[in-house]
């Protein structure tokens, strides 16, 4: 790709979703062309990278992300996924690329049983994803949190694994706010193009508009990173 100018994110709507626009309008942001994709469309629409975005996909019945994982675009999320296409799944999108099966574990209800929104401070873990690049090591940042099942679960060994090979992305800092095993708010697959975290990063794109950071109330863009991590590497690719 020659310029960020040029990049086309998709960001995919399913029946039940809701930050769909917030998340197109942080790809505009970061320097993008949002690409409206939907849940029944037949192809990618010739983008360079897809946002599955928060919600409840389908009402969130059988459980969370069940349904969506068999529409139609899924099937082509999961052939450019594997051909090293950059996906981010946020909050529901997250719970669809487990059932998709392009990330392990899956989600459960929270622990304490109830819908949960607050601002959350993340450790990043891992900056060499095509969704982390602009982070450093071991940074925090804050980013907005609501999910009711948003508690991350695998067995032992699929939990060794995501920490051995340093899969993990990012950790809750301060709370683990959902009961997720060993803190995990997010995990990259092995080649790193895929990710999911619970928390919303397309809440916290705009100053005026984010999380109060300390310093400038309701100033934080902590999650602006995201988008422009994955145009970065869409031009360095």
């Amino acid at each position: 790709m020659s310029s960020i100018a040029s990049a086309r994110i998709g960001v995919i709507t399913f029946p039940g979703t809701l930050d769909d626009r917030d998340a197109a309008r942080a790809v505009r942001l970061a320097g993008a062309e949002a690409v409206s994709l939907w849940h029944a469309d037949a192809d990618l629409h010739g983008v360079d990278a897809v946002v599955l975005p928060g919600g409840f996909s389908y009402g969130d019945y059988l459980r969370a992300g069940a349904i969506s994982r068999f529409a139609p675009v899924m099937e082509k999320v999961v052939d450019a996924a594997a051909g090293g296409m950059p996906v981010l799944g946020i909050c529901n999108g997250f719970q669809v690329l487990t059932e998709a099966h392009l990330l392990p574990g899956s989600m459960i209800k929270n622990d304490h049983r109830s819908f949960i929104c607050r601002e959350q401070t993340l450790v990043v873990e891992n900056t060499a994803t095509a969704w982390t690049g602009d982070y450093t090591q071991g940074q925090e940042i804050i980013i907005p949190l609501k999910n009711q099942d948003g508690q991350y679960v695998a067995d032992e060994r699929t939990l060794d694994e995501l920490e051995g090979e340093g899969r993990v992305a990012f950790r809750y800092q301060g709370w683990n706010p959902n009961g997720s095993r060993r803190n995990i708010a997010g995990i990259t697959n092995e080649r790193g193009n895929v990710i999911g975290l619970m928390p919303h990063p397309e809440h916290a794109v705009e100053a005026g508009f984010g999380v109060d950071n300390g310093t400038d109330l309701r100033g934080g863009i902590d999650g602006l990173g995201f988008f422009t991590s994955v145009l970065s590497s869409l031009v360095n690719a």
